[in-house]
């Protein structure tokens, strides 16, 4: 019988493994660590291997193939889906102020004119701002209910969480050098920290939000509550397996970039997923074992809308990033080569497991597809 520990513990843990293994990899290979540690960042634009149509059309190829068969799955059984009905709730009026904040934030942000340039570089900020609060609006008018005005206490706790969550993928660049920000080589130290972590508080709150949204939506995950069951007999052995396999794949990360800058994405969310499975919380995985992919998908999704805004936004700004890519580093949609967009499915679990342990803190189910479904019924 598994004793019940903090909720917490398992996240200080993947956090340590997370940030340690990487050095180890520099440590191994007789890199000096001082490089990989610097406020702002040293590195500018890194050259990377140049564009390879091949393995552009491998890693695409790929992608589509792997999930071809749970979108033919989810269009096959859209029609068996009850249709939704709206409560009889008006759009909000701090859901107007949002679209009044976007708006104003968008045309400041992608305009050059001279007596906006002092906050043209700020409008990170409130962009994604208004984004969380339009989210929650039309969550709340669809459904009757939002994480912002019922659980208001959870949402609070996802801004900070989610500037820690970031800095550690800010963190984990410094060996793969993927990206880099125009125009924070000149802040100081304090001032980078402070507007960067401000930036990054909206990350959690945006994708959470848009998953709430998305689950009033269910043709866009019909079916997948009774999809591939996968129930493994020995879960603690192949937990231990997977994150040794993720954290060897995270130590080797800052020796061979060129090769495993995917696995940036991939194996902290492995890691995570399997210290918190060895601990006995559940995560958004914990589903599948009965056939129920619907965290997976509404997550997933969720990462990739809020990514298109990311890199839609970030296009035409003042203070921007750009990435450099091996391999695939061409025909892009926005700054994002296209193969980049996949790693957002990762990155969307990633979100939901950490959101989860705030969830569990503040008694929240934040990953189950189940509860706003169940909140509209009582409300219809």
């Amino acid at each position: 019988m598994r004793i019940p520990i903090t909720p917490l513990i398992p996240g200080i843990i993947s956090v340590l493994i997370v940030l340690l293994l990487p050095l180890t990899g520099i440590i191994l290979n007789g890199n000096e660590i001082s490089y990989y540690l610097q406020l702002p960042p040293a590195a500018g634009y890194t050259v990377h291997a140049p564009f390879s149509l091949p393995v552009f059309i491998v890693l695409t190829s790929a992608f589509l193939i792997l999930i071809s068969h749970p979108v033919f799955h989810i269009i096959r059984s859209r029609n068996t889906v009850t249709p939704v009905y709206r409560n009889n709730i008006k759009f909000p009026l701090w859901g107007w102020c949002g679209l009044i904040l976007c708006a104003a934030a968008w045309f400041i942000a992608w305009t050059r004119i001279p007596v906006f340039m002092p906050v043209q570089r700020f409008t990170f900020l409130p962009l994604w701002l208004a984004y969380i609060l339009i989210i929650n609006a039309l969550c709340l008018w669809r459904t009757g209910s939002s994480l912002i005005t019922h659980s208001t206490r959870y949402m609070a706790v996802l801004f900070p969480l989610s500037a820690i969550f970031w800095w550690i993928f800010e963190y984990l660049n410094r060996f793969t050098t993927n990206w880099y920000y125009t125009g924070s080589a000149e802040l100081s130290v304090c001032r980078y920290i402070i507007e960067a972590s401000l930036a990054f508080s909206t990350v959690l709150p945006a994708v959470m939000s848009t998953g709430e949204l998305l689950k009033s939506f269910p043709k866009l995950y019909a079916g997948m509550d009774n999809y591939l069951k996968i129930n493994i007999k020995n879960s603690r052995s192949s937990a231990l397996a997977l994150l040794f396999i993720a954290g060897s794949g995270l130590a080797f990360t800052g020796i061979f970039p060129e090769i495993l800058f995917p696995l940036l994405w991939v194996s902290p969310l492995l890691i995570l997923t399997s210290i918190t499975s060895l601990s006995g919380c559940g995560t958004v995985f914990s589903g599948i074992k009965n056939g129920d992919w619907r965290p997976v998908i509404i997550y997933s999704l969720s990462a990739l809308i809020c990514g298109f805004f990311w890199e839609m936004w970030n296009i035409n700004c003042l203070a921007k990033w750009i990435y450099s890519i091996p391999y695939v580093n061409g025909l892009k949609i926005f700054e994002m080569p296209m193969p980049g967009y996949a790693g957002y499915l990762p990155f969307g679990l990633e979100c939901a497991v950490v959101a989860g342990f705030a969830g569990r803190l503040n008694k929240v189910q934040s990953a189950d597809p189940n509860s706003i479904q169940s909140k509209r019924k009582k409300n219809s």
